[in-house]
């Protein structure tokens, strides 16, 4: 397209301001705003070192519990590898800053000063054709004025000399506004090739790092979503002592020494009564997993009177003055000796040795005080230490005790 030298001049000047009132300013906030960015950065890459701390602190927690410790290895590998991850791109704004930051305000603190210079050096040297041009234009009217009078000869050599050198000039000038355009062009575009070029070159350094990190992401990703697919999958080591928790626990005691006295009544082995049940100890471990531990059925045993004396003993007016509500009446036999000592309130037996043995349910009875007195004051069972005596009778439909 063809333009006349004044509209070529004009785009000369808008090119020119428009680097030095739009590029240079935009390009002075665009530093700020980087500088922003690098702040925003990196109080990203604190926060995010403080979190994946606490996340690593939250796996050693997890690492000392035997079902979760694998979790907790994970946690701190997680925590570590992100850790690296933030590194990787607190270096890459550090390039950012060094690269491209840094050289962008370096850059425009100079093209500011340059292109103001540069416009001004146009300017001026424009003016300064355009005056020579106008000067001899001038000129060349004066001649052309004077040729058209008596002597129009004489001023025809210099008529074409002005001529020539308003030609000149003239050719200089387009020169001057096609080369002075053809600059402000390329400065204008140089800035902005050179601010493309250091976003490329930063382009660059995200593309490193985001595959850097990708890498160090992936490798062990698999492996962390392998450990965390079932929730409920545990250890064979927490299998095993859950399992042994739940395998009943067999005490082996030795049996009391007998002694030469026998039992002239009682012809069959002396069998001891069982040992008082205990409660069954749940382990905490056993319902975390919602594993059913079977508990131990408390049995106990009721004794009877079934060898009674003759009459009922106490009356019903005496039992309840005493707070006794039921006497029975029953005769055992001793399964081991028993010393009493200094103790005035037992009774010293041998093996095999029978009496007669009361036993008194006893009810709490209100004092006047407002205390109450708890049944079995001595303590402890009372058939501890006998078992009922055998029973013989000819009758064949009676039990035999």
């Amino acid at each position: 397209m063809s333009r006349t030298p004044e509209d070529v001049n004009k785009l000369t000047e808008s090119t020119y301001k428009n680097v030095m009132e739009q590029f240079n300013p935009s390009l002075r906030n665009l530093v700020n705003l980087g500088k922003s960015y690098e702040k925003a950065v990196t109080a990203m890459t604190f926060a995010g070192k403080a979190y994946f701390d606490a996340l690593s602190k939250i796996g050693e927690n997890a690492a000392i519990s035997p079902v979760s410790r694998e979790m907790g290895v994970v946690l701190m590998e997680i925590s570590e590898v992100h850790k690296k991850v933030q590194l990787e791109l607190e270096e890459s704004f550090k390039r950012f800053h060094r690269e491209l930051i840094t050289e962008l305000e370096k850059k425009t603190d100079m093209d500011i000063k340059y292109m103001n210079a540069t416009f001004k050096r146009y300017q001026s040297e424009h003016k300064l054709k355009q005056d020579f041009l106008d000067k001899s234009q001038a000129d060349l009217k004066k001649l052309r004025r004077k040729s058209q009078g008596k002597h129009s000869s004489k001023y025809e050599l210099k008529e074409n000399e002005c001529m020539e050198t308003i030609l000149s000039r003239q050719t200089d000038m387009q020169r001057f506004i096609a080369e002075g355009c053809k600059e402000a062009l390329l400065e204008e575009k140089r800035r902005f090739c050179f601010l493309v070029d250091k976003h490329c070159a930063f382009t660059n350094q995200l593309t490193a790092f985001h595959d850097k990190a990708k890498e160090m992401l992936t490798v062990k990703l698999p492996s962390w979503q392998d450990k965390c697919t079932d929730a409920t999958r545990v250890p064979d080591t927490v299998i095993s002592m859950i399992e042994g928790l739940r395998t009943p626990v067999t005490v082996i005691t030795e049996s009391s020494p007998t002694l030469g006295h026998s039992d002239r009544t009682n012809s069959g082995s002396i069998v001891p009564p069982p040992a008082p049940s205990l409660k069954a100890h749940t382990s905490p471990l056993a319902s975390m997993f919602s594993q059913d531990v079977p508990k131990i059925p408390i049995s106990s045993e009721q004794y009877s009177d079934q060898d009674s004396l003759d009459g009922n003993g106490l009356s019903r007016s005496a039992s309840v003055s005493s707070g006794m509500d039921v006497v029975k009446k029953t005769r055992v036999q001793t399964i081991f000796p028993h010393t009493a000592g200094n103790n005035e309130t037992l009774l010293s037996t041998v093996y095999a040795d029978h009496f007669l043995f009361l036993f008194l349910c006893l009810q709490q009875v209100s004092l006047p005080n407002g205390h109450s007195v708890p049944p079995f004051l001595g303590g402890g069972n009372p058939f501890a230490t006998v078992k009922l005596r055998p029973t013989f009778t000819n009758d064949r439909s009676a039990p035999n005790i």
